[in-house]
């Protein structure tokens, strides 16, 4: 007899957590087979908020450590019906107490809210509130847009940069598109980045769950935890492990300022450029290839200007409203 049905009705938060849990169990112990994985795909596709109740299961039961301490000689099956069913019901029933208290910080959020568009200009920096408690931080140059309502909190990146900090409900899941991706909050703090096709994710606390929704995209899904990052692109996904100081480093910009550690000038002067109108131009290779260590104003193109003539012996050149460096 299959631990869960083809078709499960559940709509409560309670339900949605047992069910996921059930699913955990027979993936991990039980007989897992091609129609076992149709009809999960199917479970998961149904809601945002049925997937977000897996992965935080399956993250909060892999925590535990309990997963390898019962595998192992013996009757797998015997000890998943009696030993590891509970567990998991009890790790969703924890689960679950969280998702209530998110939902009473939820109730307060707007009926029937409209999709709402923030932006910010070339150098500039804005804090978007919600009636939730969560905070979306925007960079220079972004378009963002949101509805958040008693049923969805969805958000779409259109260009640029956002930090999030966001209030967790596991009823009312957090969803990010950029793109054909979506990033979907399991409690957290995190970065995405929107460039001329290149999007990067960095999760600073928590959890998040990426997922492409293009089948030949070279990453379909990945459950990012403290310190990964993911940079795709139309021919790549890369995924790697960032430590605080390199994550406090891409945040400064929430500060009003850029730290360059060992940085490429040409490279320097890109990230420079996109908070100012006035635009570095790093016209030769040599130049281009010249290491920079600094801290600067996100606003304060002549000092960086004059770390380039007097620190690295470059030549400056003003060329009407640009700044062009040459060896």
């Amino acid at each position: 007899m299959s631990i869960v049905s083809e078709n499960p009705v559940a709509t409560g938060a309670d339900e949605i957590e047992a069910q996921a849990a059930r699913w955990l169990e027979r993936r991990q112990f039980g007989n897992w087979d091609d129609p076992a994985q149709i009809a999960f795909n199917a479970w998961m596709n149904e809601s945002s908020a049925r997937e977000v109740a897996f992965l935080r299961l399956e993250a909060a039961w892999g925590r535990t450590g309990r997963l390898a301490a019962l595998r192992g000689p013996g009757d797998v099956k015997k000890a998943s019906r009696f030993r590891i069913l509970p567990a998991i019901v009890g790790i969703a029933a924890s689960l679950a107490a969280l998702a209530v208290i998110g939902v009473s910080a939820g109730k307060f959020l707007p009926a029937h809210a409209q999709v709402r568009t923030f932006t910010t200009t070339i150098g500039g920096h804005e804090v978007v509130g919600f009636a939730d408690g969560t905070k979306i931080e925007l960079n220079t140059d972004t378009i963002l847009r949101a509805r958040m309502t008693t049923d969805q909190r969805t958000i779409w990146l259109d260009k640029g940069e956002a930090y999030f900090q966001v209030q967790h409900d596991a009823a009312h899941p957090f969803v990010v598109f950029v793109g054909n991706h979506r990033i979907t909050d399991l409690g957290t703090k995190f970065l995405v980045r929107r460039d001329a096709g290149r999007l990067e994710v960095a999760v600073e606390q928590g959890l998040v769950a990426f997922k492409a929704s293009d089948e030949k995209a070279p990453l379909q899904a990945a459950l990012l935890s403290r310190g990964d990052a993911v940079v795709a692109t139309a021919n790549s996904t890369i995924m790697a492990k960032i430590s605080p100081a390199e994550l406090a480093n891409e945040l400064t910009w929430r500060r009003g300022v850029l730290i360059f550690t060992h940085t490429r000038l040409a490279d320097a002067a890109a990230e420079f450029n996109r908070y100012n109108r006035e635009k570095l131009i790093v016209e030769d290779p040599v130049a281009a290839n010249r290491m920079i260590g600094a801290t600067f104003p996100i606003n304060d193109v002549e000092r960086f200007a004059r770390v380039a003539r007097d620190v690295l012996g470059l030549r400056v050149i003003y060329r009407d409203k640009d700044i062009v460096i040459q060896h």
